[in-house]
């Protein structure tokens, strides 16, 4: 659930005065000038790419794609993605 700020809380009246020119008694949003790359704040892209780096490896040791699918929960289809995206990089 988000949690809305009255502006009257955080921006001075003649910013609010400014911003009610354009817009009055809607909500708006204001998205924070710096995102962070997907994945970088909660560690899932590291995650991934150290699952991707094992699916390689052992796709190269010998293992079946079917076999990879089946150990990661995956379908054929993406563990061919990934272990032809990897031989690209």
């Amino acid at each position: 659930m988000k949690k809305y700020v009255n502006a009257k809380e955080v921006l001075p009246e003649s910013l609010i005065k400014e911003i009610q020119k354009y817009v009055k008694g809607q909500h708006i949003y204001i998205p924070q000038t710096e995102r962070k790359d997907w994945g970088t704040s909660t560690g899932i892209r590291d995650e991934m790419e150290q699952r991707n780096e094992d699916i390689t490896r052992k796709y190269h040791g010998g293992l079946t794609i079917a076999e990879l699918a089946a150990i990661f929960n995956l379908s054929e289809e993406r563990i061919r993605g990934i272990i032809y995206e990897r031989q690209s990089d």
